[in-house]
């Protein structure tokens, strides 16, 4: 990966906050040799100038009745953008973008219970004005994103430095469930993943060692992870897209995996469908999105077909704010 407009204090600081979403400011300057001014001070350009924001997810994976899906729904032109932002406003979306020259709108949803999925997806949706057709693909297997961060994949911090920034794995986390009374505490972390102990607090009305211990249990247990969204054309990444790969089923967990470990690649997942696999991209620009598609895809073993989908505006991806470029 190349940086534009940035330099690898920015870089390391995105990888080290991936490792540890939560870690201070003082911890990581340490780790990467600068002042704690110096980190606090490129953290709050990168939220204002990048998009940059951490916040809460709720691992689908691992969560009884929780399932997560991946939506298309084609629109007429003067719709999309509308369905689009209404959509943006539910909290149980994420990463919606506009695609097929805006007349297409992708969608993952997360619900919680069979109701809600059929409330979403058999009730508001085809009743919803401007759609004329809805895809529902379920997802059944993330191969990478969520826990893992795409600067993983730019080689920014060494084997040491990763290892000073990585937390101690919480030696007996209990099982990976959010409870009841831990709703408040994961409310306000889906708000503001960094939000301090005093922060908490108030949200909950919890001790601080009572929230120190059941957040290390949420995240050890992967209940919950921290997750660091930003925009990538500010790091020189102009061009995204999905793609949806249709793999044969003795090649689909093998091409996944291969997807995951492309620099390209920041979010892999197999889903049901016409298509069985399903990715998204960031590159640098039409030529590079052309070069991965017919070399690096293209040289992949049991891949059967791939529809690319460009995204013409992303509106939201945790959280719903705008992206700058």
């Amino acid at each position: 990966m190349e940086s534009h407009g940035t330099d690898d204090i920015d870089w390391k600081l995105l990888h080290a906050l991936e490792l540890d979403p939560r870690a201070s400011f003082s911890r990581i300057a340490t780790v990467l040799g600068v002042s704690d001014q110096t980190v606090a001070r490129r953290f709050r350009r990168l939220r204002s100038e990048a998009g940059l924001r951490v916040v809460a997810v709720r691992c689908a994976s691992v969560q009884q009745g929780l399932e997560h899906w991946m939506l298309r729904l084609r629109c007429t032109p003067e719709g999309a953008a509308t369905i689009a932002d209404a959509l943006a406003r539910r909290p149980d979306t994420t990463w919606i973008s506009l695609t097929s020259g805006g007349t297409e709108v992708a969608c993952t949803a997360r619900t919680r219970t069979r109701r809600d999925s059929d409330d979403l997806l058999l009730g508001k949706l085809p009743r919803t004005p401007h759609i004329v057709e809805i895809r529902a693909h379920q997802l059944l297997h993330r191969f990478f994103g969520g826990l893992t961060g795409w600067f993983s994949k730019a080689g920014t911090l060494t084997p040491a430095e990763i290892a000073a920034l990585t937390p101690e794995p919480h030696p007996d986390p209990g099982p990976a469930r959010i409870a009841e009374e831990d709703e408040p505490l994961v409310t306000a972390l889906e708000r503001d993943g960094r939000a301090t102990y005093a922060e908490l607090q108030n949200a909950t009305g919890r001790s601080e060692s009572a929230i120190r211990r059941r957040l290390a249990q949420l995240v050890g247990s992967r209940a919950i992870y921290i997750d660091v969204e930003f925009n990538t054309e500010h790091f020189g990444f102009h061009n995204a897209a999905i793609l949806y790969v249709t793999a044969a089923p003795r090649s689909l967990h093998a091409v996944g995996e291969a997807l995951a470990g492309h620099p390209e690649v920041t979010y892999a997942a197999a889903t049901t469908g016409s298509s069985n696999l399903m990715a998204v991209v960031v590159t640098k620009d039409t030529a590079h999105l052309y070069n991965y598609l017919s070399g690096t895809i293209g040289m992949l073993d049991g891949v059967e077909h791939v529809e690319t989908m460009p995204f013409v505006r992303r509106v939201k991806q945790l959280t719903y704010q705008p992206f700058r470029g």
